[in-house]
């Protein structure tokens, strides 16, 4: 990874986002201001593949580990992309709080992840600022709510799926 320049506080950056490892493989942390622009120089730098696009909701678990710099918020959205030619790998957490949670989209950028932050709102409710098609897409239209959130409450309410006949 050529790109890396070694602050003089000593953190490690790329593109001037704070870097982490995790396991082995290189974790960027921009802004959300930093976000579409770190994204568009990683896809001209050869992450041509988006190969997922989640969240995590941090409303229980406040120890997790940033760079200094990065305020730990609620919602977290996670990026893996992948360097098909030299197959290399890096992951991308951005913070989203809660009391916006919303975020740019990708899809101009990987058109594969529309199904992806759907699935993220739908879960969710983070919301993805220039998504074509920005519906609920496992849940049906009506629900209340956002299933994976930590505040969800625990039910028993009958869910038929989009596409079942039962």
């Amino acid at each position: 990874m050529s790109d890396v320049e070694v602050t003089p506080e000593a953190q490690p950056q790329l593109h001037g986002c704070p870097l982490s490892d995790s396991r082995g493989q290189t974790v960027v942390h921009p802004t959300r201001a930093q976000y579409v622009a770190l994204m568009k120089k990683l896809l001209d730098g050869g992450y041509v593949m988006c190969s997922d696009l989640t969240a995590t909701d941090y409303l229980t678990h406040s120890g997790r580990s940033l760079p200094e710099g990065i305020e730990a918020e609620r919602f977290e959205i996670v990026v893996n992309l992948t360097a098909i030619a030299s197959r290399d790998r890096i992951r991308i957490r951005v913070q989203v709080p809660e009391s916006d949670p919303m975020i740019a989209s990708l899809f101009d950028l990987w058109p594969g992840t529309e199904a992806m932050e759907r699935e993220v709102f739908d879960m969710f409710g983070v919301s993805f600022d220039g998504h074509p098609d920005l519906t609920r897409i496992l849940m049906p239209e009506d629900w209340d709510g956002h299933p994976l959130r930590k505040d969800y409450s625990i039910g028993r309410i009958p869910v038929q799926f989009k596409g079942s006949n039962s």
